[in-house]
């Protein structure tokens, strides 16, 4: 299960972004992304570009709350030129926008409301979306299941593991926050997810202060579900 660092926090990307990069880059992590808000576009430029530098694999997630503002979002990534664009739902439009772009896309399953973030939808909806999403060629889901509002988040993940089957990748997203819960996640079957305020409040490795010796802690946990896979 790969670890994907946000640099965000409360779902925007941190201010600072540029200078914790600077400080993660020899973790060698394979993969860190940001939200399309929090800083000016030239700056997730940027950020985007010493992403790929350092050899990782870049993501941008969209936190936009209307559709139109999704849309706007996915310009944005292919103007920034992320590798992967995480969330949105109108996956017809994002393709569109996608078009002639190597930019994987991983929308949100369910319905997203809200900022931050929460997540409506039973696992039979999950389930149907991330079908009907990799129908239309999305490379993925990316399944914001312990933001849910009423369903059962390992529910969720399961229904939507089954759902893809091994047609798309299942990244989670929001409020992993502990190594229960990462290993949590790889037991229902999720292939990534992503953490960003749990490392910058503390919350999952708390007593931790400096930053980087946390991402160390989730990839610790990260390789810990390795170890333990039959």
């Amino acid at each position: 299960m790969d670890f994907i660092f946000m640099l965000t926090r409360h779902d925007r990307t941190v201010e600072d972004c540029l200078a914790v990069l600077d400080r993660v880059v020899p973790l060698g992590l394979a993969h860190i992304g940001f939200k399309d808000v929090g800083v000016a576009l030239p700056v997730l430029r940027t950020l985007n570009r010493r992403i790929k530098e350092a050899g990782a694999t870049s993501y941008m997630e969209v936190v936009s709350e209307t559709p139109q503002a999704a849309l706007d979002s996915a310009r944005a990534a292919v103007d920034i030129g992320v590798d992967v664009l995480l969330g949105g739902t109108d996956i017809d439009a994002i393709q569109a926008i996608l078009a002639g772009t190597a930019i994987a896309c991983y929308p949100f399953p369910g319905r997203p409301v809200g900022h931050p973030t929460r997540l409506d939808g039973t696992p039979e909806q999950i389930a149907d979306h991330c079908r009907a999403f990799v129908d239309k060629g999305a490379a993925g889901v990316d399944l914001l299941a312990y933001r849910a509002t009423a369903a059962e988040p390992l529910a969720l993940v399961r229904a939507a593991r089954a759902a893809l089957g091994g047609r798309g990748r299942l990244i989670v997203a929001g409020s992993i926050d502990s190594p229960a819960r990462v290993r949590a996640l790889a037991g229902a079957g999720a292939d990534a997810f992503t953490i960003g305020s749990a490392i910058f409040d503390g919350t999952f490795a708390p007593g931790v202060a400096d930053l980087a010796a946390r991402v160390r802690a989730v990839l610790d946990a990260c390789r810990d579900t390795r170890a333990a896979a039959p």
